[in-house]
């Protein structure tokens, strides 16, 4: 039998010890794969009617799958297999739905953005063209005659 070593002390259970400073790395580390992504890009899942949409198509397009691919299996089959047949097939539109509805609302996300941007540029051309008066044209005085 081995001797147990009784000599190694615990650490402090006290809490008063203060705890080890963590270092920070003078190399730069490497940039994660979601560091490459820009933040202030447009996203699907921050838009609230597009998140929505996609949630709401994944759930219709499930169980439309569901449905439709029961149906079509029940006279094949027996019901175990027409139950399985009916959940893959409620998979599989599940997934179509929810590709389809996000490569939708990535274009039309896009298409928002570039509309609101055209509409800020023409405010600021109109608010600029009002400050500014054609050439050769001057404002009269404030208290001159014409």
């Amino acid at each position: 039998m081995a001797a147990v070593d009784t000599t190694a002390e615990a650490p402090p259970d006290t809490p008063d010890a203060p705890a080890a400073p963590v270092a920070a790395s003078a190399e730069p580390r490497e940039p994660q794969k979601h560091d490459e992504l820009d933040a202030d890009a447009p996203s699907v899942a921050a838009h609230p009617r597009a998140a929505r949409a996609v949630a709401r198509a994944k759930g219709w397009g499930g169980l439309a799958g569901f449905v439709v691919g029961g149906y079509l299996s029940l006279p094949t089959n027996t019901l175990a297999g027409a139950g399985l047949r009916a959940l893959v097939a409620g998979i599989v539109c599940y997934v179509a739905a929810w590709a389809g509805a996000v490569f939708l609302w990535r274009r039309l996300v896009i298409l928002e953005i570039k509309s609101r941007e055209q509409k800020l540029v023409e405010a600021v051309k109109a608010a600029n063209a009002r400050r500014e008066l054609p050439p050769g044209s001057e404002r009269p005085a404030a208290g001159a005659a014409s």
